[in-house]
């Protein structure tokens, strides 16, 4: 399944925003603001300006700027599962579906949700406990791909190190790769994904 198809397949079910609707274009300024400026710096009357519309209008899609910021972070989380776990289908051996969960983050980091993901990471206790516990729920799932994975590798011996370890580095290593890597620099995100699983030692 292409990504457009998995992205329209949200879409149908309700789990994500059209990026082309108010609310997705919403969504997308609001990433945008939220992490050139932060949160509690970002005011309704900003939102509303990037999208053109009163200020007023926002509450016709949400009820308050809180709900903005958990539906940027909600969103975000189940496209990047979907497009994941994707990823994974298509590859039948451990290390092909941990190579496709690693191309699959990098190019969230880098790509179209890039600001989404920064918001997530940067803005989470901006949100109040029940929100939290929202996102954490999701936020499991997606966890829960990489662990399975790493899991079983190193129940074959094909990873040494231990796999939640091995997830919070990743996590760390793959988010800052936003401060560096460069798109048009000469190496593809296939090519960085290739460098990331060889520093594993999982080279071919």
């Amino acid at each position: 399944m292409t990504q457009d198809a998995i992205l329209r397949s949200l879409i149908a079910e309700n789990l994500v925003s059209d990026p082309a609707g108010a609310r997705g274009r919403l969504l997308r300024e609001a990433a945008r603001l939220f992490r050139d400026k932060g949160y509690e710096r970002t005011t309704v009357r900003d939102l509303a300006a990037a999208v053109g519309i009163q200020s007023g209008s926002l509450f016709h899609h949400f009820r308050t700027k809180e709900d903005i910021l958990k539906a940027v972070m909600v969103e975000t989380i189940r496209l990047n599962t979907a497009l994941m776990q994707a990823a994974m289908e298509a590859e039948r051996t451990h290390r092909g579906k941990l190579r496709a969960l690693v191309r699959a983050e990098l190019e969230s980091i880098n790509g179209q949700t890039g600001e989404a993901m920064a918001v997530l990471v940067f803005e989470w206790r901006s949100l109040s406990e029940g929100a939290q516990a929202e996102v954490l729920e999701l936020r499991d799932i997606y966890e829960q791909l990489w662990l399975d994975v790493l899991g079983a590798m190193n129940g074959e011996g094909q990873l040494k190190a231990d796999p939640f370890v091995v997830r919070r580095m990743l996590t760390g290593a793959l988010s800052w790769t936003v401060t560096w890597y460069r798109p048009d620099g000469g190496m593809s995100l296939d090519g960085l994904t290739d460098q990331v699983v060889a520093m594993m030692g999982l080279a071919e």
